[in-house]
Formats: structure tokens, sequence, C-alpha cells
């Protein structure tokens, strides 16, 4: 691939062995005032498909399995007029059109995205808002209906997530340190309750957007090497 005209923060697995670029910023025109496109779809053969914009300060996203786009978005985007990123979360499908919105359906306003992940046909939006003892929730939406279901979670500003059934695993990194935290929860009934914690030594530096939850495992990227972390 050459000639890639943005500065992407996020990449995403699409059917057919496509795949997405995303930058985390939109910005408008200054003539037209439309919002310029952030997200590029390519072909396997790294050749671009189609362009459009999916919302403004995106600090998490992920793909589900028929190539829907689900977003969680900053303070930055909540506030700053993007109407689709003023809800918090967001859905989208390849022609940029918005198929999905909170609606209401929250316990808070989200006032930041974390991670998020998929679990088979379900998506999963982690986020945090101004209410409930950690301030973070986690967000399940099954993409066929839109049906939407929020637990507090365990663990505060995760920004590695992934479940399997009633398993979860979360990892939080450590600044500037080869160490991210590991933390493992089931979920009883609404509520998700720890049942491991520790401070796990990684190969490399864990910085921002490099742990995506898929199916049950984290896939964490510690400097040139990829981890994989079941739930």
């Amino acid at each position: 691939m050459e000639d890639i005209r943005m500065r992407p923060s996020h990449l995403a697995l699409l059917p057919d062995s496509r795949f997405l670029l995303v930058s985390g910023r939109a910005f408008r025109s200054e003539a037209e005032k439309l919002w310029l496109s952030n997200a590029v779809v390519f072909s396997s053969s790294g050749t671009p498909e189609a362009d459009f914009c999916v919302g403004d300060d995106i600090p998490a996203l992920v793909t589900d399995i028929h190539g829907g786009i689900w977003t969680a978005y900053g303070d930055e985007g909540i506030y700053g007029g993007h109407p689709e990123s003023v809800g918090g979360l967001a859905g989208w499908n390849l022609e940029g059109q918005a198929v999905w919105s909170p609606d209401g359906r929250l316990p808070g306003q989200p006032l930041e995205g974390c991670t998020a992940a998929t679990e088979q046909e379900h998506v999963w939006l982690v986020w945090y808002g101004s209410t409930g003892p950690s301030g973070t929730y986690l967000t399940r939406i099954t993409p066929a209906t839109g049906e939407v279901s929020t637990f507090a979670s365990p663990v505060p500003q995760p920004d590695g997530f992934a479940v399997r059934g009633n398993r979860a695993v979360f990892t939080r990194r450590q600044h500037h340190k080869r160490t991210v935290e590991l933390t493992r929860a089931e979920c009883h009934g609404s509520e998700w309750t720890v049942t491991s914690h520790r401070r796990l030594r990684v190969p490399g530096r864990v910085v921002l957007r490099c742990g995506q939850g898929r199916d049950g495992s984290i896939w964490l990227r510690t400097g040139d090497t990829w981890l994989r972390i079941e739930a």
C-alpha cells in the first residue's frame, strides 16, 4: 500500500478480506462547512473502494462480522458539533450512513470512549460517563435488532476488553512501562464481579488504541509483538 492520504488511528477488518482505516479526528471544509472523510475502505489488494466520515474524536472503534462500524467518541467529538458524535456512541454501514444511535437508552451521557469488542453477533462499546461507582459502562449492542443492554464495569476506564459468555478480561496500560494491569471478571445476572487481578509484564510498551477484543480474546500490540489474551 502506498499514498495513504490520512493519519490512521484505527485499523479494522471487513468481510471479503477488506479492511478499514480511520483517522480519530474529522474536520470541516472551510468553504462548504461539510465534514471531510476520515474513513477509507480498502480492497484486499489495498485499493481504496470508498471513503466517508464516521464522526469526530474516536478513541474506540470496532467492526462487526457483517462489516458494520461501531464507534465511541471523546469529549471533543461529543461537544464538537458533529451530529452523530454528540450521542457518544454510534453505528455505521459501509456507505458511511449512521444506522444506530443510543436514543436515550444509556444510563447516562458518555464523556469518553474507552475500548470496544465483538462477541459473535454482539458488539460491546466501553465508555466513561459521569454516573455510577466507577463511572465506566459496558454497552452490548445486537446489530441485527438494535437491542441495547448496559452494565456497570468492574474496572474503571480499561483500554482493552474481551468477553466470552459470562467471562470477561480487561487490560489497563501502564504509561511508558512494559506492563499492563490484567483483570478478569464474571457476570452473574446483571452484575460483573472481579475474579482476579494482576500485573502482567509484556514484550513492549502499550500505547493508545493498541487493544481490541475479538470473540473472546484481546489482541494487544506491545511494541512489535501481538499478544492474544483469552477471556
